[in-house]
């Protein structure tokens, strides 16, 4: 082998790590994005701090601004609808104060995730790190924020004398999982769409001012007496319950999981074979 080829392999080699050759389908090379995009979470954990802390720069408070805000919502909401309602606080409080987090949290990454590709446009322009990584790291962002809030429902827990137990932590924890297992394909897919369709984000943000009422978040769903039915169809519902009852000292009731997890499958199963399909045409739509 002569010398002169020797700069002819090295940029082939170069180029076989820069671009997409045709050695694999793109199924395989959107499994491997997953699994890489997984596999660096240093980066997107890191980026996403850095997300928060950039946002709240010079704050004295930081992100526990949002949980004040949040605290003065419970507060008032519950003084109003409790007595709208005829409710018992202590029981409408805590129900308020961890249906209300939880929401916010899904609110934040629905609309966030709608925008995930847009707003890191120069980056995926300029850096060739896998897609599913920007979409761990919006939501990893979303995540700290939740757990800021949660601190409301540890306080309102500790007022009223709320003890899940280790059990009902333990549960609250896997209802977390299979909500941010369903919040990943949500926000990957929306974000897909909202890249190539920019009139789709409006549209998300109206349909999740509309979910809000329909989800029993402020509201017990005991209210709807002998409808309760309709809410078996509102997964958002399902996926409050799992991480709500437990925290409440309740079992979430099995439909609560068995409809997170089809959902979870049947998402997962849409967006693998959207984001095989489009996963290289995302730059080109930025």
């Amino acid at each position: 082998m002569t010398s002169e080829s020797m700069p002819c392999l090295r940029f082939r080699k170069q180029s076989a790590d820069v671009y997409d050759s045709g050695d694999r389908g793109q199924p395989e090379r959107a499994w491997e994005d997953l699994l890489d995009g997984g596999r660096r979470w240093r980066l997107w954990s890191t980026l996403g701090w850095h997300d928060i802390r950039k946002r709240y720069r010079r704050s004295v408070l930081g992100p526990f601004w949002l949980t004040l805000s949040m605290a003065v919502m419970v507060a008032s909401l519950g003084l109003i609808y409790g007595t709208l309602f005829r409710l018992d606080l202590e029981n409408y409080l805590p129900f308020l104060a961890i249906g209300l987090a939880t929401w916010t949290f899904i609110a934040s990454f629905l609309n966030e995730g709608c925008t995930s590709f847009i707003d890191l446009e120069p980056l995926i322009k300029n850096v060739r790190i896998p897609m599913s990584l920007h979409i761990l790291r919006v939501l990893w962002r979303n995540l700290i924020i939740y757990a800021h809030n949660i601190v409301i429902f540890a306080g309102v827990a500790v007022v009223f004398g709320i003890w899940p137990g280790i059990g009902g932590i333990l549960l609250a924890f896997a209802g977390l999982g299979l909500l941010l297992v369903n919040a990943s394909w949500i926000m990957l897919l929306c974000g897909m769409i909202c890249t190539r369709f920019r009139d789709v984000p409006p549209i998300v943000a109206s349909v999740i001012q509309l979910l809000f009422f329909v989800t029993p978040v402020m509201w017990k769903p005991e209210l709807l007496g002998d409808r309760r039915y309709l809410m078996v169809l509102n997964p958002f519902y399902h996926l409050i319950e799992a991480i709500r009852a437990p925290l409440l000292g309740q079992l979430p009731h099995w439909e609560n999981w068995a409809f997170g997890l089809l959902f979870a499958v049947a998402g997962w199963a849409l967006t693998f074979a959207v984001f095989a399909r489009f996963r290289k045409r995302i730059a080109y739509w930025l």
